[in-house]
């Protein structure tokens, strides 16, 4: 534990398996300021899942983000059984408006540590609202924001409040890339036993999401 938040707090990735009776998959987790163009490569080269931006609560509030689902008018959306929790975490994707298309590794690392930068701003207490965030971001993009639960990993345990989790612990901002590992072989996520297999191989941190619950709940 102590190793992944070090790890963590220098900006590097750490891999965070949820559980089992949950979605039972390990994803790539990083501060979202510290994101670079190649580690948006490592993440969707070796890890394959999407690219998220998860930020707290308070700071969606202050930009006005929504969660996705209650937004869409549209049959498809009225009912949003999922098998692991009670509700998604989806958000608003957007690019940074100085991308281009949006999905370039220059223009992903763009949009994800400028979210960092505009989580930062709003935990100092700059004035910052929608139509700042709209200043700065365009919506539909590349880049899938995640807002996280109010009460953090106290009301929800999802790989969205675990990074939030950590980032508050190492004195990042409230923003925290998320990306899913899979399977190449197989198609399905990572297995646990590939998942520290490759943490070893890369010298990365790789902790179970009880072990951050139990440390930082």
């Amino acid at each position: 534990m102590d190793r992944a938040l070090a790890a963590f707090r220098a900006g590097e990735p750490v891999l965070v398996h949820d559980f089992d009776d949950r979605e039972g998959e390990t994803d790539l987790v990083y501060p979202a300021g510290a994101v670079e163009p190649a580690d948006v490569a490592r993440m969707r080269n070796d890890a394959g899942g999407l690219i998220c931006v998860a930020v707290s609560d308070a700071v969606a509030d202050a930009a006005d983000l929504p969660f996705l689902e209650a937004e869409i008018d549209h049959p498809a959306a009225a009912s949003h059984d999922l098998a692991y929790d009670d509700r998604s975490s989806f958000s608003l994707p957007v690019n940074h408006r100085d991308t281009f298309t949006g999905i370039t590794d220059d223009d992903r690392a763009l949009t994800i540590t400028e979210l960092a930068s505009m989580a930062s701003a709003v935990e100092a207490g700059v004035e910052y609202g929608p139509d700042e965030f709209a200043a700065e971001f365009r919506a539909p993009g590349h880049v899938h924001v995640l807002r996280g639960a109010p009460d953090g990993l106290s009301d929800r345990l999802g790989h969205t409040e675990l990074g939030l989790a950590m980032a508050a612990e190492t004195g990042q901002p409230p923003a925290a890339v998320v990306c899913e590992m899979l399977d190449d072989e197989t198609g399905r996520a990572l297995s646990t036993r590939a998942a520290r297999e490759y943490a070893q191989r890369h010298g990365f941190p790789y902790v179970e999401g009880e072990e951050l619950v139990e440390a930082l709940r």
